[in-house]
């Protein structure tokens, strides 16, 4: 009797600091990494959360942005970091899709991080140069196989969503167009402006100011529902396509281990922010869908991503480190 309760008294004392982490948590600031530079749509995504988050936690983030390698660096620092809940990263469909999916990094996506939540997703949405003589998809495709080997589109880089995007359409497709990869989205949507390449799959917050004055042509969007920024846009699921549900998605993890109760905290917390008519109104300018996930949700999501892209990759002999 007395070995028992012995035992259960060192069991007590084993889990006493976790408890205790969990019940006082946050005592202190949260390091919020956003894997990429200070001002685009991403950051703005993560300060705008983090404001939010901070108030429901009564707590400060401290927002801190390191990009290199497509969130490869940012990752690499947070698994670094104790699994308390004082640091936090926030992956995005690079880190957690796309990145392992087509090359060797320096993580596990899955057993190296803990799942918070997902925090949204905004659509791509296939755009071509005004000169192109196509005004749905059909056409469009029909016109790329009338001139094999001379249409070509522009990606933010080998590997990014917006060339597997594009890969995963040619393999449906059957139709060929000839990959000219930037260093970002920026200069791939000039030089489509400018006619040096005909097509793209440019996030949509990204191609909206373009087509609004006109200056480049939206056939279809990915994601499961249309977008209310492009209600004449069909989805390419509605047209008949697969997997095209793929969406740029912004989410939270911390590294592997994190106690239980912590993380069903911060998920709660973030959840109700995601439900907040401030934030969802924010998130409009980058065609951002606020959507609330479970941790388990979430993992999965990350998951199902992985081998979404993987699959597209071997199959499309796509393999970065060649």
């Amino acid at each position: 009797m007395q070995r028992r309760a012995l035992a259960r008294a060192a069991l007590a004392a084993a889990l006493l600091p976790r408890f205790a982490i969990a019940q006082s948590y946050p005592s202190r600031p949260i390091r919020y990494v956003v894997p990429v530079a200070a001002g685009g749509g991403a950051d703005m995504i993560g300060r705008t959360v983090t404001e939010l988050w901070g108030r429901q936690l009564n707590q400060t983030f401290v927002v801190e942005n390191i990009s290199g390698g497509g969130g490869v660096v940012a990752c690499q620092n947070i698994l670094q970091a104790k699994p308390d809940g004082y640091a936090l990263l926030q992956g995005y469909v690079a880190t957690h899709g796309t990145n392992p999916a087509t090359r060797k990094v320096s993580y596990d996506p899955v057993r190296d991080f803990t799942p918070i939540g997902l925090i949204g997703a905004t659509p791509n949405v296939l755009v071509v140069n005004t000169a192109v003589p196509a005004k749905n998809v059909q056409e469009f495709v029909d016109f790329v196989k009338r001139n094999p080997g001379k249409i070509s589109y522009g990606t933010a880089g080998q590997g990014s969503l917006t060339h597997l995007t594009m890969e995963l359409f040619k393999q449906q497709t059957g139709a060929f167009m000839v990959h000219i990869p930037y260093r970002g989205i920026a200069p791939a949507i000039i030089d489509l402006l400018a006619g040096q390449t005909q097509a793209m799959f440019p996030g949509l917050a990204a191609a909206l100011p373009h087509l609004r004055a006109g200056k480049m042509r939206a056939l279809a969007i990915t994601g499961k529902t249309r977008s209310p920024q492009l209600p004449d846009v069909p989805t390419l699921e509605e047209l008949g396509f697969r997997n095209f549900d793929a969406m740029q998605w912004y989410g939270c993890v911390g590294p592997a281990g994190m106690p239980a109760d912590v993380v069903k905290r911060l998920n709660d917390t973030l959840n109700t922010v995601l439900k907040a008519p401030e934030l969802a109104e924010k998130f409009a300018g980058e065609a951002v869908d606020p959507q609330p996930m479970t941790p388990e949700q979430f993992g999965q999501y990350i998951r199902s991503e992985i081998a979404r892209w993987g699959a597209l990759a071997k199959a499309r002999n796509i393999h970065l480190d060649d």
